[in-house]
């Protein structure tokens, strides 16, 4: 496993791993490795950098934490990240460059869009929709059948029940609207 990122040569080391150059020098080196992961948590960013390293040539790898239990049923797009002790139920269908954190569910029928992140603890019921560039915050809950537009957040612990149009921001227990920032 190898790190790139542009706070080389700042910082040389993530954990015991090196970083071994900018994301630039990885542009020069795509032929030398068989998959990339682009490990941002900010949506639009992974979603550029992503993209960027895919038109370049890049092979999108998909990395799964041995703990995390996946129905075979369950389809994952290229780059996607699933952490450790995550359930992703059968007939999920998860999109390109999607993060699944530590702990969070997926059950069945549900559908998340490309870059897509789930947070730590947050369970999606059955048949939940989820557009691309949405947040789902830590500990949140979603109802099932529940639609979530495109670039929404959901806040921390939230509760939704029921459908959040694209754009949004929601927050508390059922979620809400509330102006970002």
């Amino acid at each position: 496993m190898s790190f790139f990122d542009n706070i080389w040569p700042g910082i040389t080391q993530s954990s015991h791993w090196p970083i071994e150059g900018s994301l630039d020098e990885l542009n020069h080196r795509l032929d030398e490795f068989d998959g990339i992961v682009v490990a941002i948590g900010n949506n639009q960013v992974r979603a550029e950098r992503l993209l960027e390293l895919e038109a370049r040539g890049a092979k999108l790898a998909t990395l799964i934490h041995p703990s995390a239990q996946i129905s075979r049923y369950a389809t994952l797009g290229p780059g996607t990240v699933v952490f450790a002790n995550v359930v992703i139920n059968v007939d999920a269908t998860l999109g390109k460059g999607v993060i699944i954190n530590t702990g969070a569910t997926v059950d069945h029928d549900c559908r998340l869009d490309d870059f897509v992140h789930i947070s730590p603890g947050a369970n999606l019921a059955g048949n939940v929709s989820v557009g691309t560039h949405s947040w789902v915050g830590i500990g949140a809950v979603v109802r099932q059948g529940t639609v979530i537009g495109s670039d929404v957040t959901v806040g921390a612990c939230a509760a939704v029940v029921s459908d959040i149009p694209p754009g949004s921001c929601v927050v508390g227990v059922p979620a809400r609207p509330r102006a970002r920032g």
